[in-house]
């Protein structure tokens, strides 16, 4: 972790002068935010609608590494995939609550570019953080993010809503965060192992796609507009295979994914060959990219074809026909779940 220039040790604010000075710079933008900082609870009113929450914990060491993670791009990282999340539901978030355990060897300054990549993300998309924690930590920094979003009941997609013959469709492409933290893990063995400056030149695609990751909030203002509600939804956290299994499992269905049909930039796809990984792959299991997958019927073939936005990359099956991918000559391949798991040893 890069030190600040200045250094004002946690221990001369406090607990409360530290929420004093975050909460200084928050202002509250949603009709829906009745209460933010400042009391013992925040106070949101639902206006009518459903209320959609999801929290998300990241672990220093676990799910990110100081050595190559700007605390800015962290504290917006930190927001975005909680915001994603409450896209997957169809819904449009609010609100955020923020927790953080820090060790002493964090600065207040350290906080504060923290912060501000947090309030960024919260900017960009029109939500308000309205509270939090925060507490001592012995080892690292740890953040808990929860999001509260609203929907009409009628809007809102599960994962369990997809149909027999359901056409399957994922947003953007896939791959480019896992090759992204290819590139950063190798970076930082060249410089720890011999103080070689990182070479990133050419790879500010894939870099961006693991640091600064941007919930598909346009996708679902694109279905609206075109008149399309999925019938399952899920985002790509844990790798595009885990969640076609996701989807398939909760809806009791079995399906089938074309090789040929994945959508992977060319920057993503040179970079894992000169990892000597194979670009399929890296799509099914890398991971982090945030994109969003789902199913609509086949009545909405016409609607959705040929949008730059979107790949149908296969279709949802009956149970009994298993999970499969299908490789460029028409073999089948049992698809496994081989991304991230939470709660492997590592």
């Amino acid at each position: 972790m890069m030190e600040p220039t200045s250094r004002t040790e946690l221990s001369a604010l406090g607990e409360f002068g530290l929420i004093e000075r975050l909460a200084s710079r928050i202002q509250l933008s949603q009709p829906s935010s009745v209460k933010g900082i400042g009391d013992d609870a925040a106070v949101i009113d639902p206006q009518g609608l459903h209320q959609v929450v999801t929290t998300d914990m990241i672990v220093e060491g676990v799910h990110f590494d100081l050595g190559y993670m700007p605390l800015k791009h962290l504290g917006y990282k930190a927001i975005a995939v909680n915001l994603s999340d409450i896209y997957a539901m169809n819904a449009t978030p609010r609100q955020v609550v923020v927790a953080l355990a820090l060790s002493n060897r964090f600065p207040v300054e350290a906080v504060d570019e923290l912060y501000e990549g947090m309030l960024l993300a919260c900017r960009n998309y029109g939500v308000d953080l309205v509270g939090g924690d925060t507490t001592s930590s012995r080892s690292g920094l740890v953040i808990s993010v929860t999001a509260i979003g609203a929907a009409a009941k009628v809007d809102i997609v599960y994962r369990n809503g997809a149909r027999d013959k359901d056409l399957l469709v994922v947003s953007g492409d896939l791959g480019g965060a896992f090759m992204g933290l290819q590139v950063l893990e190798r970076e930082k063995a060249v410089f720890t192992g011999s103080g070689a400056q990182p070479d990133l030149d050419g790879h500010d695609y894939i870099l961006e796609r693991q640091l600064k990751p941007e919930p598909r909030r346009d996708i679902i203002e694109l279905l609206k507009k075109m008149g399309v509600k999925p019938t399952s939804m899920i985002d790509v956290s844990d790798g595009l295979a885990s969640e076609a299994l996701h989807l398939a499992r909760a809806s009791g269905l079995g399906v089938r994914i074309y090789d040929d049909k994945l959508p992977i930039d060319p920057s993503t796809y040179s970079t894992a060959r000169d990892f000597n990984l194979d670009p399929s792959t890296c799509a099914l299991n890398g991971g982090e990219d945030y994109e969003l997958l789902f199913t609509v019927a086949q009545s909405d073939f016409e609607k959705i074809k040929g949008n730059p936005s979107l790949s149908i990359i296969g279709h949802m099956m009956d149970a009994a026909s298993g999970y499969h991918l299908v490789d460029k000559r028409g073999g089948l391949h049992e698809l496994k779940a081989q991304g991230w798991d939470a709660l492997l040893k590592r």
